[in-house]
């Protein structure tokens, strides 16, 4: 069924706008993450602006809100998944940085490089290392001498 008949011109061009933003966040993410949350409150509009538009007379078949709602789904899952790699991300991060505990490294600071031992390590998302009483971003990590 061609739900857009049943719509006033500007409907039709708000449900366009919509579609192009979802399709404009889906093509820009190039991968899952923050941008697919946007994506998922966007189809969530898209659906409703569909169904509030519809005609009382002739509603959308059962056949198409199902397939539109497994699409749904399958975002949601999409978008579960990606906030799963990224906590094990985070977990495998901090993890790495423990292991430089007390072990040498060399540290790029700008255009110094700063050698020392870690003699701690915070946790967290993005862990920070003590190199000579001083804390750096676990990234700028270049070499582990020991």
């Amino acid at each position: 069924m061609d739900i857009s008949m049943n719509m006033t011109a500007t409907e039709r061009a708000r449900v366009a706008s919509q579609a192009n933003a979802f399709n404009r966040a889906l093509t820009e993410s190039g991968s899952p993450g923050a941008s697919q949350e946007l994506g998922r409150d966007e189809f969530l509009k898209i659906l409703l602006t569909q169904l509030q538009n519809q005609d009382p007379t002739n509603p959308m078949e059962d056949r198409e809100f199902i397939g539109q709602m497994a699409q749904f789904s399958a975002l949601e899952q999409m978008t579960n998944v990606a906030r799963g790699f990224r906590e094990l991300n985070d977990v495998l991060t901090a993890g790495r940085a423990l292991n430089v505990l007390g072990r040498g490294v060399e540290i790029r600071n700008g255009a110094e490089t700063i050698q020392g031992t870690v003699t701690a390590v915070t946790q967290g998302a993005t862990p920070q290392v003590t190199v000579n009483e001083r804390e750096y971003d676990f990234s700028a990590i270049e070499r582990i001498l020991q």
